[in-house]
């Protein structure tokens, strides 16, 4: 699996953008690039990044709105990086949900030390919601949550970004029936609402993970309500 994290640049300066990203692929990050408000919503539902770099100078609505927006269903840690260094501004963020603020100019040391501080405690909320381990084991697969690795029979199983996310939910629920609504809102929010989406997901985590995916042994299908990963095999 690519268990690189996955970092949102929401950044409509060119120059500014390629210059963050260069520096965030640089230092092992997986980035995705918006250019406006509408679009950095569109990709946070369809992406569930693990961090979100905001500025707040965006062409079609304020980064504020779209800071809003995200808290309306999302805790990802979001970082606000922009040109307005007001007091009243940073206040204002930081109170409605962002995890940072950063003002341009910044340094390269500086956004990373940031972004490594907005993961860690992120990590240690999940940790905190889920004290009982860091890995769980059912049958011959196994999922190290720390390094973001998913094994089958001690062979390592490369999943999407999105697919590790529904491995996760599912088996931090292990034994739970999880409906499909309930599914789709934890990965995509709520702005997605067509079930499609989670059936081709899920179909191709079976063919991954499954010896026939048609009987499916870790995931199975509650008909009509949704999917559950056992507890033992």
């Amino acid at each position: 699996m690519n268990n690189k994290l996955v970092i949102l640049l929401v950044e409509d300066e060119l120059a500014i953008s390629n210059f963050i990203s260069t520096i965030l692929v640089h230092n092992e990050y997986s980035v995705i690039k918006a250019e406006s408000g509408r679009e950095a919503l569109r990709l946070t539902t369809l992406n569930n990044p693990d961090l979100i770099l905001l500025d707040l100078g965006l062409p079609d609505m304020d980064g504020i709105q779209v800071l809003k927006d995200i808290r309306e269903w999302s805790n990802v840690p979001i970082i606000i990086v922009s040109a307005r260094g007001h007091e009243r501004e940073k206040v204002e963020a930081l109170d409605l949900g962002a995890d940072d603020y950063i003002t341009k100019p910044f340094g390269t040391s500086e956004l990373l030390a940031r972004i490594r501080t907005a993961v860690r405690h992120s990590h240690k909320i999940m940790e905190e919601n889920h004290p009982e381990t860091d890995r769980i084991v059912i049958g011959g697969l196994s999922i190290d949550y720390d390094k973001r690795i998913v094994k089958l029979e001690d062979k390592e199983i490369h999943l999407t970004p999105i697919e590790y996310k529904i491995m996760t939910l599912l088996s931090r629920n292990v034994g739970k029936v999880l409906t499909h609504d309930f599914i789709m809102k934890e990965i995509w929010g709520p702005y997605v609402n067509e079930n499609q989406t989670l059936r081709v997901n899920m179909a191709n985590i079976r063919r991954k993970i499954e010896i026939n995916p048609a009987e499916p042994k870790y995931i199975v299908t509650e008909v009509g309500v949704g999917y559950r990963m056992v507890d033992e095999v």
